[in-house]
């Protein structure tokens, strides 16, 4: 029998019957040292229980800030804002310590005991409660698979090596110092697991809602592609991308003929129209980011009003309805000029720099997620900024998305800059081209549906331009990725991803030294350590664990490669 020691293992409890009465009766039964783990576990609602109870801990301001701030902060999109705390301070100059509570993995680690304890205990359950069938196991199983294996994903991009632990904390004997397993293990052993469960999950809950805020089949493919994009497998990343899309253009075809369908297709991908009427433009954004749960959506963390906890990340970090200016802000270069398309990333049709940014006293608000919703109306041949609508979120509640259909096509698109190879400009083969054409009529569909906002444009992406060269490729499909997934927690997986792929950190540290107006060349000397990628092991991760070895990055006479 496995008991619950009083406070020694608290949290595992707590894990249990996080926000859940069900658990909260249970525990209250018998006295905390009594407490026995299997007489919990009888009947399928005990199982759901602990499912809600994972997506709890995933939301919880720990989470959410590391998952913002590990894909994000160190990216040349962000500057400290207004009264930025000194750990946040010292990140963005690179001074990145140890002693950091980013460097702490505690938060995710949780998360995965509870998904752990569920894969435990779930088919116990199966064969004491009839009514639990073997189907809804399997889909449990493959639901919490992949939210345990999103919390490793995040691990091993911004750690690298981590200890790979898929066994719950119930025993006192269990051996917690563990030998981190490497990047590529810890990732081959996800994409395994996951092929072999990823068509046990639900396709479609009876809750609309749940369609997005639960892992589906299809949020599981997103997961899987973009392990495989990072794996460099780019024919099964292609693979998994397609049967996201498929899913789109399939659900788009049922509902086009409604009237409430808000979606048309740019080429052959349907996406969220950005008219909202006439020359009133912005709907895009505020079905995708305002009301949340859209067409688009894959998977998003829900915060909801008077049910969950808030979103305090976005509130304090980004801005809210009393603070145009968080604790971050957006860099200049994002948003200086784009209204006279002397912008390097943005040119004045694209509305996704008038609905992210503003600016606001010489210093640029990130306005993303605070914003409930934006419409501005430009009528053809206008020139200068555009009048801009927007109300912005009287509560913190924003929903934090983890996968969307953009996100899947622009993976879909590297991927297929990838399968060219090495192009010869004079020599390109009809395969070759074929890659190229494929990843450049899914960059313009993202590209045409947001710079949609002047009409007789002349900025439309030609595909002559980017089709010999397979730089310019890369380069195109890394900046649509950057404008279309501003400020989501995705920009510095995707530059590392680059250097992974490159073996060396050159265009990395080009892009990442763009927002830094002084000191260039000492953040490019820090940022060249071949290890400096990534984060370094918590201080207090170290004093418990012997088998940790610090980051050499982070100690002197690193010669450590990329991919070791």
């Amino acid at each position: 029998m496995n008991r619950i020691q009083p406070i020694k293992n608290l949290s595992l409890a707590c894990c249990l019957g996080l926000a859940l009465t069900a658990c909260s009766d249970f525990l209250s039964i018998l006295p905390p040292n009594e407490i026995v783990l299997e007489n919990y576990w009888t009947e399928e609602a005990d199982v759901e229980n602990a499912v809600i109870g994972c997506y709890a801990a995933l939301q919880s301001s720990e989470c959410i800030g590391k998952m913002a701030a590990w894909g994000e902060i160190r990216s040349d999109n962000i500057v400290p804002g207004m009264s930025t705390p000194d750990m946040e301070t010292q990140i963005l100059k690179g001074n990145i310590l140890p002693s950091h509570s980013y460097s702490n993995w505690t938060s995710f680690y949780q998360v995965i005991n509870r998904c752990n304890t569920v894969l435990y205990y779930a088919p116990l359950v199966n064969q004491k409660d009839p009514n639990y069938t073997p189907s809804e196991l399997k889909a449990t199983i493959a639901e919490v698979t992949a939210l345990r294996d999103l919390c490793y994903f995040y691990l091993i991009r911004t750690f690298k090596d981590v200890p790979f632990v898929n066994l719950p904390s119930i025993d006192d004997n269990q051996e917690y110092r563990i030998q981190p397993s490497s990047f590529d293990s810890v990732l081959t052993v996800m994409i395994d697991e996951l092929e072999l469960v990823k068509d046990d999950a639900v396709r479609q809950y009876a809750n609309i809602t749940s369609n997005t805020a639960r892992v589906t089949r299809y949020s599981i493919y997103a997961l899987l592609a973009d392990m495989y994009l990072w794996k460099q497998d780019y024919d099964n990343c292609v693979r998994c991308c397609d049967l996201v899309i498929d899913h789109k253009i399939k659900r788009y075809e049922e509902e086009k003929n409604t009237t409430a369908t808000k979606v048309r297709l740019y080429g052959k991908y349907p996406l969220i129209s950005q008219q909202v009427s006439g020359n009133s433009t912005g709907n895009a954004y505020t079905e995708i980011f305002g009301i949340g749960h859209s067409f688009e959506s894959l998977l998003e963390l829900d915060f909801e009003e008077n049910v969950s906890t808030s979103n305090s990340f976005i509130s304090s970090y980004y801005g809210s309805n009393s603070t145009t200016v968080g604790y971050l802000s957006a860099a200049e270069f994002l948003f200086k000029d784009a209204s006279s398309s002397s912008n390097a990333l943005f040119k004045r049709t694209d509305g996704r720099y008038l609905e992210s940014m503003e600016e606001n006293n010489g210093v640029y608000a990130i306005d993303k997620y605070t914003r409930l919703n934006v419409t501005y109306d430009v009528s053809p041949g206008t020139s200068g900024t555009p009048n801009v609508s927007t109300s912005r979120r009287s509560t913190p509640y924003a929903n934090w998305i983890i996968y969307r259909l953009t996100d899947v096509m622009l993976m879909k698109a590297e991927a297929e800059v990838q399968l060219a190879g090495n192009v010869d400009p004079n020599a390109i083969t009809p395969e070759q081209k074929a890659h190229y054409r494929n990843a450049f009529s899914l960059v313009s569909a993202v590209y045409n549906r947001a710079n949609n906002i002047v009409g007789g444009r002349t900025d439309t992406l030609v595909f002559n331009n980017f089709a010999n060269n397979r730089i310019t490729m890369e380069d195109l499909v890394l900046k649509e990725r950057q404008r279309e997934l501003l400020f989501e927690g995705k920009r510095w997986f995707d530059l590392v991803r680059l250097a992974r792929r490159e073996g060396n950190n050159n265009r990395l540290v080009n892009y990442a030294v763009n927002k830094y107006v002084d000191n260039q060349s000492a953040m490019r000397k820090k940022l060249n350590a071949p290890m400096a990628l990534y984060f370094p092991y918590g201080e207090s991760e170290l004093k418990v664990n012997p088998n940790l070895k610090q980051n050499p990055a982070y100690e002197t006479g690193s010669t450590t490669n990329i991919t070791d």
